[in-house]
């Protein structure tokens, strides 16, 4: 459905230290840079790019949005949750750990990034 998610930052440095640490924590490489400045994220057969906002108004995190990330294991969510806060994130909602969702059980981390912008690591267990 999707074909890539753009957000956005006013910090292109600070965001590429914290998205490295994250994306790198669950085996994905660091940041293609282009030509303007944004970060390009590529794995896992997802894109993730990052920008300062075209308009010119500050970058903020949308009220009630989340951009979850696929973890394979509850370790690997861990760990980008670890590396997340290392590099300048926020732990937010509840720690780390099993939750019931409506098509079974999750293991889920959150963070907010240097933005503001909520992210979550979400893994699938077994029903």
């Amino acid at each position: 459905m999707f074909n890539h998610i753009m957000m956005g930052s006013n910090d292109i440095a600070k965001s590429k230290t914290f998205y490295d640490a994250i994306i790198g924590a669950m085996g994905g490489k660091p940041a293609a840079q282009d030509a303007k400045g944004r970060l390009i994220y590529v794995h896992r057969g997802g894109v993730l790019m990052i920008s300062k906002p075209i308009d010119g108004a500050a970058a903020c995190g949308a009220n009630g949005g989340t951009v979850g990330f696929a973890a394979a294991s509850a370790e690997e969510a861990n760990a980008w949750h670890k590396a997340g806060v290392a590099a300048g994130g926020t732990a937010v909602e509840d720690a780390p750990g099993v939750r019931q969702g409506s098509s079974g059980p999750l293991y889920l981390a959150y963070l907010r990034d240097p933005d503001g912008n909520k992210l979550c690591a979400v893994h699938r267990l077994p029903a």
